[in-house]
């Protein structure tokens, strides 16, 4: 198959080192596109887990290595921190790179269409980020990863009835009203921050919930996630923005 170019493909929330993550499906679709721009938009490699406990499969390397091969052929490569890798944070006074992989904390993006977006993973906006309720996201991260071992089981279980995928997780909160408020205040929040900072619009991550919307007047541009949704956002030649859902 030939592959398919983009001006930029934005990628989030992979959470390597889990053992929800989807990394074959990542690795295929990096292996069919290609783009001049690949922006990797926060919780990459799950340090939180990995604190813990150590999972790295061949497949999760492959992921990185394809990145770090693509970064050496000529794809500029951006990575953006997010919460679950925030120990590269430490780090960024020195103006970090990696195999030609630029980190950062946030950078603008100017796109075809001649607008300028913010693009930053999004946990900076999660009041639940805050020192004093720290706890509750990990906690919350624990009770996260247990519901995906639990789905990754089902879907096991449908795969031999010949049922499609289907997400618990995606599932539970949709049917939260405190999750669904929880994701609705992140937006807005984080859309009114730009407009105040006379970005036209921002592309972000952590709530692994893919969407392209306007928000007050902002575009909002959600990557998801390579955990539920196997879902980027991606520019096309011609300025259009759209989400792919790959899985």
């Amino acid at each position: 198959m030939a592959e398919v170019k983009y001006k930029s493909i934005f990628i989030s929330d992979v959470h390597l080192g889990t053992r929800g993550c989807q990394a074959k499906q990542l690795n295929n679709f990096l292996k069919k596109n290609d783009c001049e721009n690949l922006y990797l938009v926060g919780d990459i490699i799950d340090g939180w887990r990995l604190k813990n406990r150590w999972y790295m499969p061949a497949s999760h390397a492959n992921v990185i290595r394809r990145i770090l091969g693509k970064a050496k052929h000529g794809t500029r490569v951006y990575y953006i921190i997010g919460n679950h890798d925030e120990y590269l944070r430490k780090f960024l006074r020195f103006d970090i790179s990696f195999g030609k992989v630029r980190i950062l904390n946030k950078t603008d993006y100017h796109a075809i269409n001649g607008k300028r977006y913010l693009i930053i993973h999004g946990d900076l906006f999660d009041k639940l980020m805050n020192k004093n309720f720290k706890w509750l996201m990990f906690f919350g991260d624990k009770l996260y990863a247990w519901l995906i071992m639990l789905n990754l089981n089902l879907n096991r279980i449908r795969s031999l009835f010949g049922l499609k995928q289907w997400s618990l997780s995606k599932f539970l909160k949709s049917k939260t009203k405190e999750a669904l408020n929880f994701i609705l205040k992140f937006e807005e929040l984080i859309s009114n921050y730009c407009r105040e900072k006379q970005y036209d619009g921002v592309i972000c991550g952590h709530i692994h919930t893919p969407a392209i919307k306007k928000i007050n007047g902002t575009d909002y541009m959600n990557c998801g996630d390579w955990v539920e949704s196997c879902s980027e956002l991606v520019e096309e030649k011609d300025g259009t923005f759209k989400i792919i859902n790959y899985g």
